[in-house]
């Protein structure tokens, strides 16, 4: 019998292991990262953002997703990754999502608070298994190669967020789950490394807000943050930008060796296969396999 997602955060979180959550936009995607957790045998979570649900349909990835952990008996979940209003949680929460993400980092605080706590009591009237994930600090929005920090974005310590700020929200909402600004950065700088997370705030926010924390904007941060901060008190870590990377130069790189294959079902392989080998790269991480 396949474990609930709130099962395995919290099995991640006795471990001090992460679960890793990876964004699609098409099946193909999908079957890269099932195919890289299968690989290694631990938990995966699918996440969708608005504008990639909108492409592959709502209703249709939810389907997709609950087909692969039916047929395989895997606990495999989907996620509606920063969805900005409470129609479209919802939506998500209605078509049978295992998790959903409010993003009311651009509003201020007690907006954010309200809207947050609204949806926590629809997914709870509907599903009581629901993970309910909250943001609090902004980090940018969007999953891209940059050529400079985002404008506004909270990644200076007299800007991260603070210890008082999350137990707030977490006491006022109720959700499950926060995603906090503690250094990271959503997309990756075409320049040089992201800055370095602040391992220190994880952990006091951790303790502070008594819930588990996610690492937003993981693309572009070094291993040994992902490493410190999972100890610190991340129990789940966002993957997009480094992954439709791959997934892009895959596809280029086949198609410049045939120019003529026309069956997508060809010259997307390569590209499927250098997603799952970030995948797969990004979960010994996350989970200490060698």
């Amino acid at each position: 019998m396949t474990k609930t997602l709130r099962e395995c955060v919290a099995d991640a979180e006795k471990q001090q292991v992460a679960l890793g959550h990876f964004n699609v936009s098409d099946s193909e995607q999908l079957w890269s990262i099932f195919n890289a957790a299968r690989t290694l045998d631990v938990p995966i979570v699918i996440g969708t953002s608005e504008g990639e649900r909108s492409f592959i349909g709502v209703q249709q990835v939810a389907a997709l997703v609950r087909s692969i952990r039916k047929e395989f008996d895997y606990p495999i979940y989907l996620n509606a990754d920063h969805t900005y209003s409470f129609d479209k949680v919802k939506e998500v929460v209605d078509a049978g999502y295992d998790a959903i993400i409010f993003d009311g980092t651009k509003l201020p605080l007690e907006e954010n608070i309200k809207i947050t706590k609204q949806c926590v009591e629809y997914a709870r009237s509907v599903n009581a298994d629901i993970l309910v994930e909250g943001e609090i600090g902004y980090i940018g929005s969007s999953s891209k190669l940059l050529d400079e920090i985002p404008e506004g974005a909270e990644i200076t310590e007299e800007n991260l967020t603070t210890d008082d700020d999350l137990k707030k929200y977490v006491s006022e909402t109720g959700v499950d789950m926060v995603a906090p600004a503690v250094g990271n950065l959503h997309g990756m700088l075409k320049g040089g490394k992201n800055p370095n997370i602040n391992i220190e705030r994880i952990r006091s926010l951790r303790e502070a807000g008594g819930v588990p924390l996610v690492l937003h904007g993981g693309s572009g941060i070094p291993d040994e943050d992902f490493t410190a901060g999972i100890k610190a008190g991340i129990s789940t870590v966002h993957i997009n930008t480094e992954i439709r990377l791959a997934y892009r130069e895959g596809i280029q790189h086949a198609l410049q060796e045939n120019p003529d294959e026309l069956a997508p079902y060809r010259f997307m392989k390569q590209g499927m296969k250098r997603v799952q080998d970030v995948v797969e790269k990004r979960l010994r991480l996350f989970n200490h396999l060698s």
